[in-house]
C-alpha cells in the first residue's frame, strides 16, 4: 500500500481513539460537552484532522 494512504489511515486511527478518550473517559451529557470548550475544541480539532487526512 501507498505509504501517503498508511500515514493517513494511521493519523485518521489516532484522532479516532483521542476522540475516543476525550468522550468516554467521564460520563458526559450534550450539555457538558457544550459547555466545555477544551473538550469541544480537542474533538473538533481531531474531527478536522479526519477531514483532511481523507482527502
Amino acid at each position: 500500500m501507498d505509504e501517503k494512504i498508511l500515514k493517513s489511515l494511521y493519523d485518521i486511527k489516532l484522532a479516532i481513539e483521542e476522540i475516543d478518550l476525550f468522550v468516554s473517559s467521564v460520563e458526559k451529557t450534550f450539555a457538558d460537552y457544550s459547555k466545555n470548550i477544551l473538550l469541544r475544541r480537542g474533538v473538533e480539532r481531531n474531527l478536522e484532522i479526519i477531514r483532511r487526512s481523507s482527502k
